[in-house]
């Protein structure tokens, strides 16, 4: 079984166990959260929205780390433009830890008989 889900702007294929890195998430190390499922694939696949609001993929946050700095040099011929900047991307590292039905909260359905008990009370 596997998901589509989506974070940061970007989409990831995870499977139960995975760990991978994707862009800062505004949660504290050792936190459980949810993302968003595109898609998820057991026998079949599933891709209403209907049906992906009653499944969920939760993710345990390992650690909070930067990645490598990546040098951004600029260079215009003949003028002597020379700019150096650099830029370090913060990530966070997540555990897959669920891929199936969500705990998300069904809503209330009122029977008519308990209704009408109420109002004759």
């Amino acid at each position: 079984m596997y998901a589509i889900v989506k974070t940061g702007g970007k989409q990831y294929r995870v499977e139960k166990g995975q760990t991978l890195l994707v862009e800062r998430l505004p949660a504290a190390e050792g936190e459980t959260v949810d993302l968003e499922p595109l898609m998820v694939r057991s026998d079949d696949a599933v891709f209403e929205p209907a049906a992906l609001s009653k499944l969920s993929v939760k993710a345990k946050i390992v650690e909070h780390l930067r990645g490598e700095k990546i040098r951004v040099f600029k260079f215009k011929p003949k003028r002597g433009y020379k700019r150096t900047t650099g830029h370090r991307q913060e990530l966070t590292r997540i555990e897959i830890t669920d891929i199936g039905q969500g705990s998300k909260p069904a809503a209330a359905k009122k029977s008519a008989p308990a209704k009408a008990e109420a109002q004759e009370a």
